[in-house]
């Protein structure tokens, strides 16, 4: 005996009897000349408002216990529309149809059928519920706690509603302690430029602030424990189209330090230096300021000396390093 035979396109086949009255999943609004559906449009809207009203509840309610919201979000959108007069049963209708925007994420429509429901009446416990369940996914958490703690003014003993409250507790918890530590993070770096500015100012550093970002991957930092600048130092070699970087050169290490690490007399000259110029002992250090005024730096001297030494005579227009 041939059993059961698979179908081909079943969810096609399935949509094909939403145009089945019988099985529609809601009832056309406008007119129509099909018997059937005339019949059934006559059924469904028989009755008193509160009749058709509690109706089409009542069909939201089973399409909503088989979990298919979208249907049952019509049905209560039909009852609503049907205008009952008993407040009870628009409120419910209002919260059911909150309920099913809830699970299909439609958090502003919740928001509006529940501020609808206590507008009428303060003291609904699902309105204030499925409002801050919306509330906390829109993570409007301050509201979502005002909104529990309305409700458990008048229903202390809510579990639903304290469990959202303990939810949102700890979640305001956690979000208030990262604002701390941004906040922090935020002063810490404001004092820190304030003193990097500061201690620009003295060593008469000027900035000039580059339109286009700064392609400079080092940063210059003030040691605040050791009162110190710490900077990038870029050593030019011009006939050799080539540079050296310092990182971090501490304003008052003199240059001779560094010059002794990067040209020790004693190892073989870098690959650039064809005709081993590059020598410690053998080597003079210049440097320009904003004004492209040269200075000649002895190897005794530090940053902090260079800073001191490149400040405008008086009556001269300010100068210094940028």
């Amino acid at each position: 005996m041939a059993g059961p035979q698979p179908i081909d396109n079943v969810a096609e086949k399935l949509s094909a009897f939403d145009s089945v009255p019988l099985f529609m999943k809601s009832l056309p609004t406008d007119d129509t000349e099909d018997i059937a559906l005339s019949a059934l449009q006559s059924l469904a809207h028989e009755g008193t408002p509160d009749e058709v009203a509690e109706n089409f509840k009542d069909q939201g309610n089973v399409y909503f216990r088989g979990k298919r919201y979208r249907e049952a979000l019509n049905f209560y959108t039909q009852g609503v529309d049907a205008k009952p007069t008993d407040a009870s049963l628009l409120e419910a209708l209002l919260c059911n149809r909150a309920a099913c925007n809830l699970e299909l994420q439609n958090y502003g429509s919740v928001l509006r059928d529940c501020s609808r429901v206590l507008a009428s009446n303060p003291k609904s416990a699902k309105a204030y519920y499925r409002s801050a369940n919306a509330l906390l996914k829109l993570s409007r958490i301050d509201e979502a706690l005002d909104c529990c703690r309305r409700c458990l003014e008048f229903d202390p003993s809510n579990k639903s509603v304290q469990d959202i409250q303990s939810r949102a507790t700890k979640i305001k918890v956690e979000h208030d302690k990262k604002e701390k530590e941004r906040q922090d993070r935020l002063r810490k770096q404001a004092e820190e430029q304030a003193k990097l500015r500061s201690a620009f100012s003295e060593r008469n550093i000027l900035v000039i602030p580059n339109p286009e970002g700064s392609q400079n991957p080092y940063a210059p930092h003030f040691d605040t424990d050791a009162q110190t600048l710490v900077f990038p130092v870029f050593f030019l070699y011009p006939q050799y189209a080539t540079s050296d970087v310092i990182a971090e050169f501490v304003e008052d290490v003199p240059f001779a330090a560094h010059l002794e690490t990067m040209f020790p007399p004693q190892t073989s000259a870098p690959e650039w230096d064809k005709k081993s110029e590059y020598v410690d002992g053998k080597l003079v250090v210049y440097v320009m300021t904003r004004r492209k005024r040269l200075l000649k730096v002895g190897r005794k001297m530090t940053l902090r000396d260079v800073c001191d030494a490149s400040k405008a005579k008086p009556g001269e227009p300010r100068t210094g390093w940028s």
